[in-house]
């Protein structure tokens, strides 16, 4: 989950180095740190804290050299402490590394390396790969790395500099994702394609158990781990400068939420072509596949976990089929469950959810029959490379660490693969599909329409901002809606908040309603409504004071509410994709209110990519 960069070219390298940790700070910022090789020796500065302490340290001590490597820390082993910070260097200071990962064997190798006589600074395990670095260092940089890396375990990316090479820049994966920039006369490692744009013009995604050597001026070699050469395969950056900067908005989530009707009329565009569905070239399914599957495993974490389950009463709906929905991190243990299912979905904005990634890898080793489909954002990711199958849901660069419009356009993207999957098993009328399709087309007005309620939800958040504890209650597809509500306002506004089955109150949650505790409920006119009603007068007899959101003209509903959002009357299916914005609005607006950092919420990283 931490962030690593890597540069080598005439550019200040200073500056061009700090861009890149800004655009990977979503990653982590617990600490973070530069380490450049200027005239045979590496020089380091570290800080804990974000980067605007990095800066604040690199205006005292400036930095040069030829070739650079820099860290942006989200704290795994070892406290957040300066000594915990990264580069790390052996204790000659030959070797500078920056590491995202965790070593799984480290305390075997801290004890080994401690009785060859090597001293430690810190508390992490990344400090065991430049001492180990330099004890494999026999004046070949590359051949010390693969000599390295046979001792590591876990899943890891790292960078490394040596003071005896100063125009070469080494990068290797297993796991974490790494990817190399080339430009002109340049060239550049990150964790993400986000912090190359504007330095480099393409790249090359490595793959797992891959090493890169970048020297000077010359083209990068990619090898495996047992040294053999490979040729690496090198894609545009596909991302605009523009679209990775804040623009009028305050913060990256407000604009994200803003941008949410772009996205699905850009996935309409991308998805529905003269009324038949396509769900792009990565699609690679047969019908007679898809006419074959029998019943489905969902997997995801998180906000994709959400759209897992809204996406379960699509599939059930319109496919009539079984479908299990299971969080990542607990279906790993429970390897039995692969046997039961021909399709397996893994839900994953960043492509490289480490959970998601074991999951999926647990399936193969236990059934060979088993169909991988990945719904994920960014191209040539682990997910991307390691499923039979994969629809890319176009939601372009999402920087806030809250997810807002991968979100929706998660849900988009199932809910196209329903129909087209409904198609092929001939379980929708074709008047049916056509009047989706049609009522799919008036998605964007209708999220700009509620978007237009921003100053509104405002006020209630302001109203309640000082709550110290929130209930979400939904029934049917709104309890996903009733989750990612939840979990949005608990993520950057540090409320706790719970969400629940609308029915399940009366079994234990009902015991917190008073009149300080609001309860939000989801509440349009669908088929559970008549149920939610019922529920609304319990938390109403108990004090609770309601936020609603329902259909707009209610008015039975906003006078049992303190506090009322209307959306459009729209289609059962439709209204995962509006009843979802003004929680979302909530959340931001109270963080905002409560003085919270949006964008960067304290102890947590946008992309998971350790267990």
């Amino acid at each position: 989950m931490c962030g690593i960069v890597g540069y080598i070219g005439n550019r200040d390298i200073e500056s061009v180095m700090f861009v890149g940790l800004e655009r990977l700070e979503y990653r982590g910022y617990d600490s973070c740190g530069m380490a450049l090789v200027d005239e045979g020796k590496i020089k380091i500065i570290k800080v804990t804290g974000r980067l605007q302490n990095l800066k604040a340290a690199l205006e005292k001590h400036h930095l040069s050299g030829s070739v650079g490597i820099g860290h942006t820390r989200w704290a795994t082993h070892g406290s957040v402490r300066k000594r915990n910070a990264h580069p790390f260097t052996d204790p000659e200071g030959r070797f500078a590394v920056v590491h995202n990962g965790i070593l799984e064997n480290h305390v075997e190798l801290r004890k080994k390396l401690q009785a060859k006589g090597y001293k430690f600074t810190s508390d992490t395990d990344s400090e065991i790969i430049p001492h180990l670095l330099a004890s494999n260092y026999k004046g070949n940089l590359l051949q010390a790395i693969l000599r390295t890396v046979k001792h590591l375990k876990g899943s890891f990316a790292l960078a490394a500099i040596s003071a005896d090479d100063p125009d070469t820049l080494v990068g290797l994966r297993t796991g974490s994702p790494l990817v190399a920039g080339i430009g002109k006369h340049e060239y550049a490692l990150a964790s993400d394609p986000l912090a190359l744009v504007g330095i480099t013009q393409r790249m090359i995604a490595l793959g797992e158990g891959e090493v890169v050597v970048i020297r000077r001026n010359q083209s990068p070699e990619l090898y495996d781990f047992a040294g053999k050469r490979i040729k690496p395969r090198i894609v545009p950056i596909e991302f605009h400068p523009k679209a990775i900067s804040k623009g009028r908005y305050r913060h990256f989530m407000r604009k994200e939420i803003f941008e949410q009707p772009t996205v699905i009329k850009n996935n309409i565009e991308h998805r529905i072509h003269n009324g038949r569905i396509s769900l792009g070239s990565a699609f690679r399914f047969y019908s007679e596949e898809m006419e074959d599957f029998e019943s489905i495993l969902i997997q995801a974490c998180g906000t994709s976990y959400h759209a897992g389950l809204v996406s379960r009463y699509f599939i059930e709906q319109f496919c009539r089929m079984h479908v299990q929905v299971e969080i990542a991190s607990e279906l790993i243990d429970r390897t039995s469950v692969f046997d039961n299912h021909d399709l397996m979905i893994t839900i994953s904005q960043s492509g490289e959810t480490a959970d998601t990634l074991a999951a999926l890898r647990a399936a193969r080793k236990r059934s060979d029959l088993l169909k991988v489909l990945s719904v994920l954002n960014v191209k040539r990711t682990s997910l991307d490379r390691e499923s039979d199958s994969a629809i890319y849901i176009h939601a372009g660069p999402e920087i806030g660490v809250a997810s807002t419009k991968a979100y929706t356009a998660e849900l988009f993207a199932l809910l196209t693969f329903t129909l087209e999957l409904a198609r092929k098993k001939r379980t929708l009328t074709s008047r049916k599909l056509r009047e989706i399709k049609t009522a799919l087309a008036a998605l964007p007005d209708l999220m700009a329409k509620v978007l237009r309620q921003d100053r509104s939800i405002r006020e209630i958040a302001r109203r309640f901002q000082k709550r110290n504890s929130y209930l979400f209650l939904g029934r049917g597809a709104n309890y996903p809606t009733a989750l990612e509500g939840a979990l949005k306002l608990k993520e950057i506004s540090y409320i706790h908040a719970t969400g629940y089955p609308a029915g399940e109150m009366k079994h234990g949650p009902i015991s917190l309603i008073d009149s300080k505790t609001p309860v939000v409920v989801v509440a349009p006119r669908d088929t559970t409504y008549g149920k939610m009603s019922a529920n609304i007068e319990e938390v109403a007899a108990r004090g609770g004071q309601v936020i609603a959101v329902g259909t707009a003209g209610d008015r039975e509903l906003a006078a049992k509410s303190a506090a009322f959002i209307p959306i459009p009357d729209v289609p059962d299916y439709i209204l995962p994709f509006l009843t979802v914005i003004p929680l979302q609005l909530l959340a931001y607006h109270t963080a905002v209110f409560r003085g919270c950092d949006v964008d960067k919420p304290r102890n947590l990283a946008k992309s998971v990519t350790v267990e």
